[in-house]
């Protein structure tokens, strides 16, 4: 978040790690996004569209109460526990390519992981309010201790960090398992579909690897400096 090293010039380490976590953020990117154009492009051997198959899956694994609706945006496609709905982007709600039913499946996992009570998927929701605060509040703490050399608040500052490091660790598993879930759900259907929802959802597992990557480093960092003075 800070360019700059406790007024000691250039902070070369920081500096580092931005160029890493960019250029991490850069290719798993592209890895998704070429993965999500090339099965967009692929018909569903599934009769309807990724709402459509969505539905099937959460009718068939005791999900049948959860709703589906469309929210606006490019892969803004999520479930919320609050509201006990799969809210799928226009191109994953209307469209039946093998890349809208396999990020639209893998959103009903989540839903099912939910619904049969998935201890991970119970941590995680359990973090969100935590993490909502101290991830807009860090890095005004951070700064709070370094215009008052304060290491105390800095440490607070690391404190809250750290917690949505954990957030992410968490949330590696919780992603790969609600793929898993799809995966399997299309494999019993339609070779083609599960074949593309691996490579779709592979690269989309990746996005989630980087950011948790990201944050373990930043951490490390934020502590190595805290360290350094004491």
């Amino acid at each position: 978040m800070y360019g700059y090293g406790y007024g000691y010039g250039y902070d070369l380490p920081y500096i580092i790690l931005a160029v890493v976590s960019m250029v991490l953020g850069m290719i798993t990117q592209g890895y998704i996004n070429a993965a999500y154009s090339k099965w967009s492009k692929v018909p569903t051997q599934l009769h309807g569209t990724g709402a459509d198959v969505a539905r099937r899956m959460l009718d068939s694994n005791g999900a049948s109460e959860v709703g589906i609706t469309r929210v606006e945006g490019h892969l803004t496609d999520h479930y919320d526990p609050r509201d006990n709905n799969l809210h799928l982007s226009p191109d994953n709600y209307t469209k039946g390519s093998v890349a809208s039913v396999a990020v639209a499946c893998h959103e009903a996992g989540h839903a099912v992981q939910n619904a049969t009570g998935y201890g991970l998927m119970r941590v995680r929701s359990s973090l969100v309010p935590a993490v909502s605060f101290t991830s807009r509040t860090w890095g005004l703490v951070f700064i709070a201790g370094l215009m008052l050399g304060s290491l105390r608040l800095m440490q607070v500052a690391v404190a809250f960090f750290a917690l949505s490091v954990v957030f992410h660790l968490v949330t590696l598993p919780v992603e790969i398992d609600a793929s898993r879930r799809a995966v399997e759900y299309l494999g019993t259907v339609s070779e083609v579909d599960q074949q593309g929802a691996k490579e779709v959802l592979t690269a989309a597992a990746l996005t989630y690897v980087a950011a948790a990557l990201t944050s373990i480093m930043q951490l490390m960092y934020y502590v190595s400096r805290t360290r350094d003075r004491d």
